[in-house]
C-alpha cells in the first residue's frame, strides 16, 4: 500500500475523530444551525484534501507556483489545528479511560458538576488549536517577510587594526523558490543596503532545488554590493539533489547554473577556496567551502584541507560553511586557525520563541547550535536564522535574519 493511501487514511480518523469534539461545541446550536456547522466543518475538511491533491501533483514543478503555496499553507495549518484539538481530546479519553478501569473496583461514581472535563477540554483544546492556526496564518501573511536586522559584535584574537570597527553582514537560506512577493523580498534586500557593509557573507541555499528558481530574483539580489566583496557558498538544496526527475545527469549541470547565478549577481563563490583581503598592509582570510554537514546524512562536498590550504595560520580566519553540524564536526578539533565560521541550514526551524534573552525552537534537539552566536575556546560560530523559508510559506517567533558584524 502507498505511504500516500496510509497518510490519507490516519489523515480521514483524524477528522472524524476531532469531528466528534466539534460537534460537542456547537451542541448549544439546534435545527438548521446545527446542519450548517456540520456541513461547514467537512466543508474545511474537504478544501483541506483538495489542497493536499493540488499540492501533490504541482511540487514537483520548479519553481513552485503560487497557488501551490497557498495549497500548502492552508493545508499546513489545517493539520496543525486537527492535530492539537486531537491531542486535547485524546487526554480526555485517555482520563476517562482510567477513570472506567477504577469504577470496576468501586460501588458508584459521583457525577461531575458545573462544567464537564470533557466540554472544558473540547473548548480548551479548540481554543488552543485556533489560536495556534490562526499564529501560523500570521506566519504565512507577515512573519516571512518580517525581516529583523540583528546586531553583533565579534571580537576576534589578535585583529589588525586595520580591520577593527569592519561592518560585514551576513544572510543565509534565500530559498528563492519558496518567495511569493518580490516586493518583499526587495524590501529586505533594501534593509540589507542600508547597513553599508563593507563585506558581505551569504552562507548557502540560494535555491530550494533548481537554479531557474532565481530567474525573477537575479535583479532584487544582484543590488546587493559591498567594497571588499560579496562571499558566497554553497548549501544542501544548491545541488539539485531533491528534484524527483533529475538523473545524475543532470545534477552537474544544476550545479554549474547555480555557479552562473552566483556570477550574474556579482557575488565572488567559494568552492573549497579562500580569498585573501588586504587593507593597508594588513591582511585577513575568508574560506568558503562547499556543503559539509555532520548530522541528517546530508552529503559531504565540502574540502576544508583544500579550502585552507596556503592560508598563514597567523592572520585571522573566517570560515564561510553552510551547515553548523560542521563546526563541532570538523573544525574545533582539526582548524584551530579558524577565528569565527558563518552558517545557516537551520532557519530556526522557522517556529519558535525568543524574548529576553531566552530562546527555543524544536530545532534545538537535532541541532545544538541552531541560532545566533557559540563560543568554544578561541573559536567561535554564528548561526544565521535564514532570509528566505522552506516547506511552510511563512515563520513564527523565529523572524527571517540580517546579521549586522563589527568585528573588534
Amino acid at each position: 500500500m502507498k505511504p500516500i493511501v496510509i497518510f490519507l487514511g490516519i489523515l480521514l480518523l483524524l477528522n472524524l475523530y476531532v469531528f466528534q469534539g466539534y460537534k460537542i461545541i456547537i451542541q448549544n446550536f439546534e435545527g438548521k444551525s446545527s446542519t450548517i456547522f456540520k456541513i461547514l466543518y467537512w466543508v474545511v475538511v474537504a478544501l483541506a484534501y483538495g489542497c493536499l491533491i493540488y499540492t501533490t501533483l504541482h511540487m514537483r514543478t520548479t519553481p513552485i507556483g503560487f497557488w501551490t503555496k497557498v495549497a500548502l499553507s492552508y493545508f499546513f495549518i489545517f493539520l496543525m489545528v486537527q492535530l492539537i484539538w486531537g491531542l486535547f481530546m485524546a487526554i480526555d479519553d485517555i482520563i476517562r479511560l482510567v477513570q472506567w478501569i477504577g469504577t470496576l473496583f468501586q460501588a458508584s461514581a459521583k457525577p461531575e458538576e458545573g462544567i464537564t472535563r470533557k466540554s472544558f477540554l473540547m473548548k480548551s483544546g479548540a481554543l488552543l488549536a485556533t489560536g495556534f492556526g490562526a499564529a501560523l496564518s500570521y506566519g504565512v501573511i507577515r512573519g516571512s517577510h518580517q525581516y529583523q536586522v540583528i546586531n553583533q559584535k565579534l571580537k576576534i584574537d589578535n585583529l589588525p587594526e586595520a580591520f577593527k570597527g569592519l561592518k560585514l553582514v551576513q544572510i543565509s537560506d534565500i530559498h528563492s523558490g519558496s518567495f511569493w512577493s518580490k516586493d518583499a523580498v526587495q524590501k529586505g534586500v533594501d534593509m540589507i543596503n542600508d547597513q553599508k557593509a563593507d563585506m558581505v557573507f551569504f552562507t548557502g541555499d540560494i535555491v530550494n532545488n533548481d537554479a531557474s528558481e532565481m530567474d525573477d530574483y537575479i535583479d532584487v539580489f544582484s543590488q546587493i554590493s559591498a567594497p571588499l566583496g560579496v562571499f558566497a557558498t554553497m548549501g544542501n538544496h544548491d545541488y539539485g539533489e531533491y528534484v524527483p526527475n533529475f538523473t545524475p545527469k543532470d545534477l552537474p549541470i544544476n550545479k554549474a547554473k547555480i555557479q552562473k547565478v552566483h556570477d550574474n549577481l556579482g557575488w565572488r563563490l567559494l568552492m573549497n577556496e579562500h580569498q585573501i583581503i588586504e587593507k593597508d598592509g594588513a591582511q585577513l582570510a575568508v574560506v568558503g567551502i562547499e556543503n559539509w554537514g555532520a548530522k541528517m546524512h546530508f552529503k559531504k562536498y565540502g574540502d576544508m584541507s583544500k579550502a585552507i590550504s596556503g592560508v598563514d595560520a597567523n592572520i585571522p580566519t573566517l570560515l564561510l560553511s553552510h551547515d553548523p553540524s560542521h563546526w563541532r564536526g570538523e573544525i574545533l578539533q582539526d582548524y584551530p586557525q579558524v577565528d569565527a565560521m558563518f552558517s545557516g541550514h537551520t532557519h530556526g526551524m522557522q517556529f519558535g520563541i525568543e524574548t529576553g534573552g531566552f530562546k527555543w525552537s524544536p530545532i534545538k534537539y537535532v541541532y545544538p547550535e541552531w541560532a545566533g552566536l557559540y563560543k568554544e575556546g578561541g573559536q567561535q560560530l554564528y548561526v544565521n536564522r535564514g532570509f528566505g523559508y522552506l516547506g511552510f510559506p511563512g515563520r513564527f517567533g523565529i523572524w527571517p535574519e540580517i546579521t549586522v558584524f563589527e568585528l573588534a
